[in-house]
């Protein structure tokens, strides 16, 4: 993993007890789940319980900007016994993890990170109810350590990182944005519309044949991608999310489109991702994050696509096992030394519940690791 932050060498970071107070909370006519202190709901009101959350209705802090955090319960059960430390969101969007595990956690302050100028002003928003608690930076996640250092809590140690990858229902519901095939709109698809990065439109109006094919393969559009790819290039200019669609699905047989959803949503989220240079910078943004984090801290990622899982698996595999070459079932015998161990076997995947109210969420996989405060050599830690 490189060499440790200094501050990495602190001792092992200690368990606390979960706040008793804390609650989730639905909102009937918006449908959000949100913990019980959040700016969308009353404490004072209250009716029956349902699902596991407890409706209640109350102001919607900005109807302009709404999200359904994803796997809720779960990220705040990940860092609920962590305490004195500051918890790193690479992907702060409207902070709805974060403002949960604030008010879950009252020994817990949050360094948000968004590239998102309009998610970072609806996250400042929220953090002005924990003062000195809360700081939301515009930046991209590859550059934590950076930010990290020139934050209000650079000296205190890092207990936590948590990445959501993928894009925020806020994101897709704004036409003007181009993720989306639900509306015919410019294809824009930049995260951040203020720096220098190409739009959609502009990357698939210049890619070559060749890179289309190979970019729709590596996000799992396996079987028609060299089609795509030659049908967007006869169709060029691409301009509009409408029209990406149309031609996405002009490429596919009529058979192969009766099931598997959308035939456009694999090729919406490549070119998303080639955009915006997710997958590329994602290794390193793991890679300096959990140099970042103190012995006994955590670090949990929340991938929607195979592409990102892969890479997720990848890293958190040669943490676990400190690269051993080994043959699996064996004793390690290469001097490999493990430097984080894994808290789960596989992923962790929401619940027919939140997939019910939430249907956004059931391509979601969270996996899990802490960092080790006595690394020794010996093969692989899962918990």
């Amino acid at each position: 993993m490189g060499n440790e932050d200094p501050r990495a060498s602190r001792a092992r970071v200690p368990r606390r007890r979960i706040n008793s107070d804390y609650r989730l909370m639905r909102s009937p006519s918006a449908g959000l789940v949100e913990d019980s202190y959040s700016a969308h709901f009353h404490l004072r009101l209250s009716g029956s319980t349902t699902d596991c959350a407890l409706p209640a209705e109350g102001l919607r802090m900005s109807l302009e900007f709404s999200h359904q955090p994803v796997l809720l319960n779960e990220v705040v059960r990940v860092f609920a016994d962590l305490s004195s430390g500051v918890i790193i969101d690479c992907t702060l969007g409207g902070a709805g993890h974060a403002s949960t595990i604030l008010a879950s956690n009252l020994e817990i302050k949050i360094l948000g990170i968004d590239q998102d100028v309009e998610a970072l002003e609806h996250a400042r928003s929220v953090f002005a109810r924990w003062p000195g608690r809360a700081e939301a930076t515009y930046g991209r996640f590859d550059q934590v350590k950076n930010i990290h250092g020139g934050s209000t809590f650079h000296s205190d140690p890092v207990v936590g990182v948590l990445f959501d990858l993928g894009v925020s229902s806020y994101q897709f519901d704004a036409p003007e944005r181009g993720f989306s095939y639900r509306f015919d709109a410019p294809l824009d698809m930049r995260m951040d519309r203020t720096g220098v990065a190409v739009t959609g439109a502009e990357y698939l109006n210049g890619a070559a044949e060749k890179e289309l094919t190979s970019l729709f393969k590596e996000n799992g559009e396996t079987r028609f991608a060299a089609r795509i790819a030659r049908n967007i290039v006869a169709n060029r200019p691409i301009v509009s999310t409408f029209q990406l669609a149309e031609v996405v699905k002009e490429a596919i047989p009529a058979f192969a489109r009766r099931s598997g959803g959308h035939p456009a949503k694999r090729v919406f989220q490549a070119v998303r991702t080639a955009v915006n240079s997710e997958l590329p910078v994602l290794a390193v943004a793991l890679d300096e994050s959990m140099q970042l984090l103190a012995p006994g801290g955590r670090i949990a990622v929340i991938s929607y696509q195979s592409g990102e899982d892969r890479i997720v698996k990848s890293v958190f595999r040669d943490a676990s096992t400190g690269g051993c070459s080994c043959p699996p079932g064996l004793p390690c015998g290469c001097g490999a030394i493990p430097t984080f161990r894994l808290l789960n076997r596989g992923a962790i995947k929401p619940g027919n519940d939140e997939m019910a109210i939430n249907p956004r969420s059931a391509s979601a996989r969270m996996r899990v690791a802490e960092k080790l405060s006595n690394p020794q050599g010996g093969g692989a830690n899962v918990a």
